[in-house]
Protein backbone atom coordinates (compact mmCIF):
# COMPACT_ATOMS: atom_id res chain seq x y z
CA UNK A 1 0.00 0.00 0.00
CA UNK A 2 0.53 3.16 -0.46
CA UNK A 3 -0.84 6.76 -0.26
CA UNK A 4 -1.26 8.96 -3.59
CA UNK A 5 -2.03 12.56 -3.90
CA UNK A 6 -3.50 13.55 -7.07
CA UNK A 7 -2.74 16.59 -8.60
CA UNK A 8 -4.61 18.54 -11.08
CA UNK A 9 -3.74 18.92 -14.99
CA UNK A 10 -2.37 22.09 -14.98
CA UNK A 11 0.43 21.35 -12.40
CA UNK A 12 1.50 18.25 -14.52
CA UNK A 13 1.33 20.23 -17.31
CA UNK A 14 3.95 23.33 -15.65
CA UNK A 15 6.22 20.88 -14.25
CA UNK A 16 6.73 19.47 -17.32
CA UNK A 17 7.43 22.45 -19.21
CA UNK A 18 9.56 23.89 -16.98
CA UNK A 19 11.75 20.70 -16.76
CA UNK A 20 12.34 20.70 -20.88
CA UNK A 21 13.31 24.44 -20.48
CA UNK A 22 16.07 23.55 -17.56
CA UNK A 23 17.58 20.60 -19.42
CA UNK A 24 17.82 22.31 -23.25
CA UNK A 25 19.68 25.48 -21.11
CA UNK A 26 22.36 22.70 -19.70
CA UNK A 27 22.59 21.00 -23.15
CA UNK A 28 25.99 22.76 -24.46
CA UNK A 29 27.62 22.62 -21.03
CA UNK A 30 26.74 18.65 -21.28
CA UNK A 31 28.45 18.25 -24.60
CA UNK A 32 31.32 20.02 -23.88
CA UNK A 33 32.27 17.50 -21.07
CA UNK A 34 31.60 14.47 -22.33
CA UNK A 35 34.64 12.19 -22.41
CA UNK A 36 35.54 8.60 -22.76
CA UNK A 37 36.22 6.59 -19.71
CA UNK A 38 39.73 5.97 -18.82
CA UNK A 39 39.55 3.19 -16.34
CA UNK A 40 37.53 0.09 -15.84
CA UNK A 41 36.60 1.41 -12.48
CA UNK A 42 34.60 4.23 -13.82
CA UNK A 43 32.44 2.14 -15.46
CA UNK A 44 31.54 -0.86 -12.78
CA UNK A 45 30.51 1.91 -9.72
CA UNK A 46 27.43 -0.17 -8.30
CA UNK A 47 25.09 0.04 -5.28
CA UNK A 48 25.06 -3.43 -4.71
CA UNK A 49 27.30 -2.62 -1.37
CA UNK A 50 25.17 -0.37 0.25
CA UNK A 51 21.67 -2.77 -0.78
CA UNK A 52 23.69 -5.98 0.38
CA UNK A 53 24.16 -4.32 3.80
CA UNK A 54 20.44 -2.83 3.97
CA UNK A 55 17.98 -5.32 1.91
CA UNK A 56 18.20 -8.16 4.62
CA UNK A 57 16.40 -5.18 6.71
CA UNK A 58 13.41 -4.58 4.78
CA UNK A 59 10.11 -7.20 5.14
CA UNK A 60 6.81 -7.46 3.89
CA UNK A 61 4.07 -6.55 5.99
CA UNK A 62 1.31 -8.93 5.23
CA UNK A 63 -2.48 -7.64 7.01
CA UNK A 64 -5.95 -9.30 7.04
CA UNK A 65 -9.37 -9.01 8.61
CA UNK A 66 -12.72 -10.78 8.34
CA UNK A 67 -15.84 -8.65 7.56
CA UNK A 68 -18.98 -10.45 8.23
CA UNK A 69 -21.59 -9.39 5.42
CA UNK A 70 -24.98 -8.38 6.60
CA UNK A 71 -27.24 -10.91 6.27
CA UNK A 72 -30.12 -10.84 3.39
CA UNK A 73 -33.28 -10.67 4.93
CA UNK A 74 -34.76 -13.58 3.51
CA UNK A 75 -32.71 -15.75 4.80
CA UNK A 76 -34.41 -15.70 7.79
CA UNK A 77 -36.88 -18.31 6.53
CA UNK A 78 -35.67 -22.11 6.08
CA UNK A 79 -37.19 -22.31 3.06
CA UNK A 80 -34.80 -19.90 1.33
CA UNK A 81 -31.71 -21.75 3.18
CA UNK A 82 -32.10 -24.78 1.95
CA UNK A 83 -32.42 -23.68 -1.74
CA UNK A 84 -29.31 -21.05 -1.62
CA UNK A 85 -27.24 -22.21 1.49
CA UNK A 86 -26.16 -20.02 4.65
CA UNK A 87 -24.09 -17.22 1.83
CA UNK A 88 -27.32 -16.42 0.45
CA UNK A 89 -27.54 -16.15 -3.01
CA UNK A 90 -24.09 -17.70 -3.90
CA UNK A 91 -22.72 -14.54 -1.62
CA UNK A 92 -20.22 -15.56 1.66
CA UNK A 93 -21.61 -14.07 4.90
CA UNK A 94 -17.87 -13.34 5.63
CA UNK A 95 -15.35 -11.81 3.55
CA UNK A 96 -11.65 -11.03 4.34
CA UNK A 97 -10.07 -7.62 3.84
CA UNK A 98 -6.33 -7.71 2.64
CA UNK A 99 -3.36 -5.12 2.73
CA UNK A 100 0.41 -5.16 1.53
CA UNK A 101 2.83 -3.37 2.42
CA UNK A 102 6.88 -3.15 3.13
CA UNK A 103 8.60 -2.76 6.82
CA UNK A 104 12.10 -2.31 8.31
CA UNK A 105 13.62 -4.12 11.03
CA UNK A 106 14.96 -1.65 13.64
CA UNK A 107 15.65 -3.66 16.33
CA UNK A 108 17.39 -7.34 16.49
CA UNK A 109 15.49 -8.53 18.85
CA UNK A 110 12.33 -8.72 16.18
CA UNK A 111 11.25 -4.65 16.12
CA UNK A 112 9.91 -3.60 13.03
CA UNK A 113 8.33 0.27 11.43
CA UNK A 114 5.85 0.68 9.47
CA UNK A 115 3.13 2.80 8.03
CA UNK A 116 0.13 3.05 10.26
CA UNK A 117 -2.03 2.90 6.72
CA UNK A 118 -0.25 -0.07 6.26
CA UNK A 119 -1.94 -2.11 8.92
CA UNK A 120 -5.15 0.22 9.85
CA UNK A 121 -7.75 -2.18 10.47
CA UNK A 122 -6.10 -4.98 10.19
CA UNK A 123 -6.62 -8.03 12.89
CA UNK A 124 -3.73 -10.32 11.61
CA UNK A 125 -0.45 -9.48 10.78
CA UNK A 126 2.36 -11.48 9.03
CA UNK A 127 5.90 -10.15 8.09
CA UNK A 128 7.69 -11.65 5.85
CA UNK A 129 11.72 -11.57 5.88
CA UNK A 130 13.79 -11.17 2.48
CA UNK A 131 14.96 -15.11 3.34
CA UNK A 132 11.41 -15.60 2.73
CA UNK A 133 10.73 -16.98 6.10
CA UNK A 134 7.40 -15.63 7.98
CA UNK A 135 6.22 -14.97 11.02
CA UNK A 136 3.14 -13.52 12.75
CA UNK A 137 3.96 -9.93 14.44
CA UNK A 138 1.70 -8.18 17.47
CA UNK A 139 0.98 -5.19 17.25
CA UNK A 140 2.71 -2.82 19.64
CA UNK A 141 2.16 0.66 18.85
CA UNK A 142 0.07 3.01 16.18
CA UNK A 143 0.39 6.32 15.88
CA UNK A 144 -2.07 7.96 13.17
CA UNK A 145 -0.47 11.49 13.97
CA UNK A 146 2.71 10.22 11.89
CA UNK A 147 1.23 7.22 10.16
CA UNK A 148 3.80 5.16 12.02
CA UNK A 149 3.17 1.92 13.61
CA UNK A 150 5.61 -0.58 15.37
CA UNK A 151 4.91 -4.14 15.43
CA UNK A 152 6.53 -7.54 17.83
CA UNK A 153 7.84 -10.55 15.46
CA UNK A 154 7.07 -13.75 17.30
CA UNK A 155 9.47 -16.32 18.02
CA UNK A 156 12.67 -14.24 16.66
CA UNK A 157 16.00 -13.16 17.47
CA UNK A 158 19.39 -11.82 16.32
CA UNK A 159 17.53 -9.89 12.85
CA UNK A 160 19.12 -8.29 10.67
CA UNK A 161 18.68 -4.81 12.21
CA UNK A 162 19.26 -1.58 10.05
CA UNK A 163 20.90 1.75 11.59
CA UNK A 164 19.30 4.65 11.67
CA UNK A 165 20.64 7.79 10.31
CA UNK A 166 20.11 11.30 10.92
CA UNK A 167 17.34 13.03 8.90
CA UNK A 168 18.56 16.31 10.05
CA UNK A 169 22.17 16.01 8.53
CA UNK A 170 20.47 15.10 5.14
CA UNK A 171 21.16 18.03 2.22
CA UNK A 172 18.94 18.40 -1.40
CA UNK A 173 20.84 16.35 -4.14
CA UNK A 174 21.94 13.28 -2.04
CA UNK A 175 21.64 9.94 -3.20
CA UNK A 176 19.28 7.67 -1.63
CA UNK A 177 18.07 4.30 -2.42
CA UNK A 178 14.08 3.09 -1.92
CA UNK A 179 13.61 -0.18 -0.97
CA UNK A 180 10.29 -2.28 -0.50
CA UNK A 181 7.66 -4.00 -2.46
CA UNK A 182 5.79 -2.31 -4.81
CA UNK A 183 2.88 -4.00 -6.53
CA UNK A 184 3.84 -7.21 -4.70
CA UNK A 185 6.33 -8.36 -7.39
CA UNK A 186 9.09 -9.00 -4.25
CA UNK A 187 11.71 -7.26 -2.83
CA UNK A 188 12.76 -4.21 -5.20
CA UNK A 189 15.91 -1.33 -5.02
CA UNK A 190 15.22 2.25 -6.86
CA UNK A 191 17.57 5.02 -6.74
CA UNK A 192 17.22 8.49 -6.49
CA UNK A 193 18.51 12.20 -5.43
CA UNK A 194 16.77 13.95 -2.41
CA UNK A 195 14.89 16.10 -4.61
CA UNK A 196 13.36 18.62 -1.30
CA UNK A 197 13.25 18.88 2.23
CA UNK A 198 10.83 20.26 4.94
CA UNK A 199 7.31 19.69 2.85
CA UNK A 200 4.58 20.22 5.05
CA UNK A 201 1.36 20.38 3.07
CA UNK A 202 1.26 16.69 1.98
CA UNK A 203 -1.73 15.82 3.85
CA UNK A 204 -0.68 13.31 5.85
CA UNK A 205 -0.65 13.36 9.61
CA UNK A 206 -0.48 16.30 11.50
CA UNK A 207 3.35 16.68 12.98
CA UNK A 208 5.35 15.78 9.79
CA UNK A 209 8.10 17.42 7.37
CA UNK A 210 8.91 15.54 4.67
CA UNK A 211 11.42 14.51 2.61
CA UNK A 212 11.20 14.56 -1.04
CA UNK A 213 12.80 11.91 -3.49
CA UNK A 214 12.26 11.06 -6.84
CA UNK A 215 13.50 7.42 -6.49
CA UNK A 216 10.70 5.54 -7.46
CA UNK A 217 7.84 4.67 -5.01
CA UNK A 218 5.07 3.09 -5.61
CA UNK A 219 2.02 0.96 -4.29
CA UNK A 220 3.54 -2.16 -1.73
CA UNK A 221 6.50 0.63 -0.89
CA UNK A 222 4.67 1.84 1.79
CA UNK A 223 6.54 1.52 5.00
CA UNK A 224 9.83 0.79 3.15
CA UNK A 225 13.41 2.27 4.04
CA UNK A 226 14.89 5.24 2.36
CA UNK A 227 18.43 4.35 2.58
CA UNK A 228 21.64 6.81 2.24
CA UNK A 229 24.90 5.66 0.67
CA UNK A 230 26.14 4.48 4.54
CA UNK A 231 23.55 2.43 4.29
CA UNK A 232 21.45 4.14 6.91
CA UNK A 233 18.05 4.74 7.14
CA UNK A 234 16.68 7.98 6.94
CA UNK A 235 13.28 7.91 6.23
CA UNK A 236 10.25 5.61 5.93
CA UNK A 237 8.46 5.77 2.29
CA UNK A 238 4.60 6.54 2.94
CA UNK A 239 3.04 8.86 0.09
CA UNK A 240 3.65 9.77 -3.65
CA UNK A 241 2.50 12.74 -5.60
CA UNK A 242 0.65 11.05 -8.72
CA UNK A 243 -1.62 11.58 -11.51
CA UNK A 244 -2.16 7.74 -12.44
CA UNK A 245 -1.45 6.56 -8.85
CA UNK A 246 1.97 5.10 -10.40
CA UNK A 247 5.13 7.30 -9.04
CA UNK A 248 6.03 10.15 -11.34
CA UNK A 249 9.06 10.94 -9.25
CA UNK A 250 7.67 12.81 -6.62
CA UNK A 251 7.51 10.80 -3.31
CA UNK A 252 7.73 11.88 0.39
CA UNK A 253 8.95 9.35 3.31
CA UNK A 254 8.91 10.20 6.93
CA UNK A 255 12.15 11.51 7.90
CA UNK A 256 14.17 8.74 10.83
CA UNK A 257 14.10 11.39 13.27
CA UNK A 258 10.81 11.32 13.70
CA UNK A 259 10.94 7.29 13.41
CA UNK A 260 13.16 7.44 16.00
CA UNK A 261 10.52 9.21 18.45
CA UNK A 262 8.31 6.40 17.83
CA UNK A 263 10.63 3.52 17.90
CA UNK A 264 11.95 4.66 21.67
CA UNK A 265 8.26 5.18 22.88
CA UNK A 266 7.15 1.60 22.02
CA UNK A 267 10.65 0.30 23.23
CA UNK A 268 9.42 1.83 26.64
CA UNK A 269 6.43 -0.48 26.73
CA UNK A 270 4.03 2.72 26.07
CA UNK A 271 0.70 1.72 23.73
CA UNK A 272 1.01 5.84 22.74
CA UNK A 273 3.95 7.94 21.42
CA UNK A 274 4.87 10.43 24.46
CA UNK A 275 5.61 13.66 23.41
CA UNK A 276 6.31 16.97 24.57
CA UNK A 277 2.99 19.16 25.50
CA UNK A 278 3.27 22.50 23.65
CA UNK A 279 0.36 24.25 25.57
CA UNK A 280 -0.60 26.52 22.48
CA UNK A 281 -2.09 26.90 19.53
CA UNK A 282 -0.86 28.28 16.39
CA UNK A 283 -1.49 29.70 13.00
CA UNK A 284 -0.17 30.08 10.00
CA UNK A 285 2.03 33.18 8.71
CA UNK A 286 0.28 35.62 6.28
CA UNK A 287 2.19 37.62 3.51
CA UNK A 288 -0.10 40.82 5.12
CA UNK A 289 1.06 40.07 8.65
CA UNK A 290 4.65 39.33 7.43
CA UNK A 291 4.59 42.79 5.41
CA UNK A 292 2.84 44.86 9.08
CA UNK A 293 5.98 42.84 11.07
CA UNK A 294 8.75 44.33 9.02
CA UNK A 295 9.67 40.45 7.51
CA UNK A 296 10.71 39.35 4.17
CA UNK A 297 9.09 36.43 3.39
CA UNK A 298 5.72 34.75 5.36
CA UNK A 299 7.59 32.24 7.46
CA UNK A 300 6.81 31.80 11.23
CA UNK A 301 3.77 30.29 13.04
CA UNK A 302 1.71 33.32 14.73
CA UNK A 303 0.56 32.12 18.75
CA UNK A 304 -2.91 32.10 18.81
CA UNK A 305 -3.50 30.85 22.23
CA UNK A 306 -2.13 29.90 24.71
CA UNK A 307 -3.25 27.20 27.74
CA UNK A 308 -3.38 28.67 30.87
CA UNK A 309 0.10 27.02 33.16
CA UNK A 310 1.48 24.89 30.14
CA UNK A 311 4.61 25.00 29.50
CA UNK A 312 4.44 27.62 26.70
CA UNK A 313 2.91 29.86 29.24
CA UNK A 314 5.31 29.06 31.40
CA UNK A 315 8.13 30.25 29.26
CA UNK A 316 6.69 33.18 29.03
CA UNK A 317 4.79 32.71 25.49
CA UNK A 318 2.25 35.03 24.89
CA UNK A 319 -0.51 35.15 22.34
CA UNK A 320 0.23 37.23 18.48
CA UNK A 321 4.23 36.37 19.42
CA UNK A 322 5.59 34.64 15.76
CA UNK A 323 7.62 31.71 16.50
CA UNK A 324 10.38 31.51 14.01
CA UNK A 325 12.61 29.21 14.82
CA UNK A 326 13.11 26.05 17.61
CA UNK A 327 16.66 25.13 18.31
CA UNK A 328 18.22 27.92 15.51
CA UNK A 329 16.50 26.05 12.93
CA UNK A 330 13.58 27.56 11.32
CA UNK A 331 10.31 27.08 11.02
CA UNK A 332 8.19 28.08 8.25
CA UNK A 333 4.61 27.26 9.44
CA UNK A 334 2.76 24.99 12.18
CA UNK A 335 2.88 22.05 10.69
CA UNK A 336 6.95 22.09 10.40
CA UNK A 337 7.08 23.33 13.99
CA UNK A 338 5.03 20.73 14.90
CA UNK A 339 7.28 18.19 14.19
CA UNK A 340 10.90 19.87 15.31
CA UNK A 341 8.89 20.04 18.70
CA UNK A 342 7.66 16.72 18.97
CA UNK A 343 11.02 15.35 17.36
CA UNK A 344 12.93 16.85 20.87
CA UNK A 345 13.50 14.74 23.98
CA UNK A 346 11.39 15.10 27.34
CA UNK A 347 13.04 15.93 30.08
CA UNK A 348 14.88 19.04 28.66
CA UNK A 349 14.32 22.38 27.28
CA UNK A 350 13.70 24.09 23.68
CA UNK A 351 15.19 27.33 22.61
CA UNK A 352 12.24 29.12 20.45
CA UNK A 353 13.52 31.90 18.82
CA UNK A 354 9.97 34.55 19.23
CA UNK A 355 9.65 38.27 17.26
CA UNK A 356 7.64 40.19 19.82
CA UNK A 357 7.22 43.52 19.20
CA UNK A 358 9.85 43.59 16.39
CA UNK A 359 12.54 42.31 18.46
CA UNK A 360 14.07 39.08 18.66
CA UNK A 361 13.76 37.09 22.21
CA UNK A 362 14.85 33.40 22.85
CA UNK A 363 12.08 31.92 25.20
CA UNK A 364 12.99 28.65 26.55
CA UNK A 365 10.06 25.73 26.63
CA UNK A 366 10.28 22.72 29.03
CA UNK A 367 9.58 19.93 27.30
CA UNK A 368 6.91 17.49 29.62
CA UNK A 369 4.40 15.44 28.49
CA UNK A 370 0.85 16.39 28.55
CA UNK A 371 -1.21 15.87 32.49
CA UNK A 372 -4.18 13.78 32.29
CA UNK A 373 -5.94 16.39 35.10
CA UNK A 374 -9.48 14.74 34.45
CA UNK A 375 -10.25 11.34 34.47
CA UNK A 376 -11.19 10.27 31.02
CA UNK A 377 -13.82 8.41 31.72
CA UNK A 378 -14.65 6.36 28.08
CA UNK A 379 -17.77 5.66 27.44
CA UNK A 380 -19.55 4.07 24.98
CA UNK A 381 -23.04 4.76 23.56
CA UNK A 382 -25.75 2.03 23.83
CA UNK A 383 -29.37 1.79 23.29
CA UNK A 384 -30.99 2.96 19.96
CA UNK A 385 -29.89 6.39 18.78
CA UNK A 386 -27.85 8.47 16.36
CA UNK A 387 -25.31 8.20 18.65
CA UNK A 388 -25.18 4.40 19.44
CA UNK A 389 -21.14 3.30 18.54
CA UNK A 390 -19.65 6.37 20.11
CA UNK A 391 -17.39 5.86 22.50
CA UNK A 392 -16.56 9.59 23.99
CA UNK A 393 -13.77 11.00 26.63
CA UNK A 394 -13.90 13.73 29.31
CA UNK A 395 -11.13 16.24 27.76
CA UNK A 396 -7.66 16.80 29.62
CA UNK A 397 -4.09 17.73 28.14
CA UNK A 398 -2.97 14.42 26.94
CA UNK A 399 -6.40 13.99 25.48
CA UNK A 400 -6.56 16.61 23.40
CA UNK A 401 -2.69 16.03 22.17
CA UNK A 402 -3.42 12.54 21.59
CA UNK A 403 -6.12 13.09 19.58
CA UNK A 404 -4.96 16.71 17.99
CA UNK A 405 -8.19 18.92 18.81
CA UNK A 406 -7.86 22.32 21.09
CA UNK A 407 -7.81 21.75 24.70
CA UNK A 408 -9.27 25.53 25.06
CA UNK A 409 -12.71 23.77 23.60
CA UNK A 410 -15.56 22.42 25.60
CA UNK A 411 -17.94 19.68 25.93
CA UNK A 412 -16.18 15.69 25.18
CA UNK A 413 -14.65 14.13 22.04
CA UNK A 414 -15.47 11.21 20.34
CA UNK A 415 -12.39 8.64 20.56
CA UNK A 416 -13.65 5.81 18.53
CA UNK A 417 -16.75 5.32 16.14
CA UNK A 418 -17.74 1.68 15.15
CA UNK A 419 -18.15 0.28 11.75
CA UNK A 420 -21.29 0.10 10.16
CA UNK A 421 -22.83 1.90 14.01
CA UNK A 422 -25.67 4.08 13.80
CA UNK A 423 -23.19 7.11 14.76
CA UNK A 424 -21.09 5.78 11.48
CA UNK A 425 -24.13 6.48 8.97
CA UNK A 426 -24.61 9.58 10.00
CA UNK A 427 -21.55 10.47 10.01
CA UNK A 428 -19.56 11.35 13.56
CA UNK A 429 -15.98 11.08 13.16
CA UNK A 430 -12.97 10.54 15.23
CA UNK A 431 -11.76 13.94 17.33
CA UNK A 432 -15.31 15.48 16.85
CA UNK A 433 -16.57 17.35 20.09
CA UNK A 434 -19.86 17.35 21.15
CA UNK A 435 -20.96 20.02 22.39
CA UNK A 436 -24.90 19.87 23.33
CA UNK A 437 -27.81 16.90 22.67
CA UNK A 438 -31.06 18.50 22.52
CA UNK A 439 -30.37 22.11 23.98
CA UNK A 440 -28.79 20.40 27.02
CA UNK A 441 -24.53 21.00 27.09
CA UNK A 442 -22.98 18.56 27.51
CA UNK A 443 -19.64 18.56 30.28
CA UNK A 444 -18.53 15.07 30.94
CA UNK A 445 -18.49 12.02 29.47
CA UNK A 446 -21.59 10.42 31.53
CA UNK A 447 -23.78 13.32 30.08
CA UNK A 448 -23.91 11.16 27.35
CA UNK A 449 -25.67 8.60 28.80
CA UNK A 450 -28.53 10.56 30.68
CA UNK A 451 -28.77 12.37 27.29
CA UNK A 452 -29.50 9.56 25.30
CA UNK A 453 -31.30 7.17 28.06
CA UNK A 454 -34.74 7.69 26.75
CA UNK A 455 -35.64 7.63 22.69
CA UNK A 456 -36.99 10.43 21.07
CA UNK A 457 -38.31 11.28 17.82
CA UNK A 458 -36.00 13.79 16.89
CA UNK A 459 -32.16 14.84 18.23
CA UNK A 460 -30.54 18.05 17.87
CA UNK A 461 -26.77 17.85 18.42
CA UNK A 462 -24.74 20.97 18.72
CA UNK A 463 -20.57 19.60 17.59
CA UNK A 464 -17.20 21.38 16.63
CA UNK A 465 -15.23 19.71 13.84
CA UNK A 466 -12.01 21.49 12.74
CA UNK A 467 -12.72 24.63 14.41
CA UNK A 468 -16.45 25.19 13.20
CA UNK A 469 -19.35 24.75 15.36
CA UNK A 470 -22.50 23.39 13.56
CA UNK A 471 -26.06 21.47 14.54
CA UNK A 472 -28.28 19.48 13.34
CA UNK A 473 -31.12 17.20 13.41
CA UNK A 474 -31.25 13.81 12.99
CA UNK A 475 -34.56 11.29 13.46
CA UNK A 476 -34.72 8.80 16.34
Amino acid sequence: MRRSIMPNRDHFIALTLGLGLSVGSFMPALAQTRQVPEARQQITLSFAPVVQKTAPSVVNVYGARVERRPQNPFMDDPFFRRFFGDGGFGLPREQVQRSLGSGVIVDAGGLVVTNNHVIEGMTEVKVALADKREFEAMILLRDPRTDLAVLKLKGVKDLAAIDIGDSDALQIGDLVLAIGNPFGVGQTVTQGIISALARTQVGVGDAQSFIQTDAAINPGNSGGALVDMQGRLTGINTAIFSKSGGSVGIGFAIPSAMVRVVMESAKAGASTVRRAWFGARLQALTQDVADGLGLDRPAGSVVASVVESGPAAEGGLKRSDVILAVDGVGVDDPESFGYRFATRPIGGTTQLTVLRGGKRITIPVKLTPAPETRPREPVKVAGRSPFTGLTVLNLSPVVAEELSIDLSAEGVVVSEVEDNSAAARVGFRKGDLILAINGERINASRDIELATRERKRSWEVTISRGGQTVTSTFGG
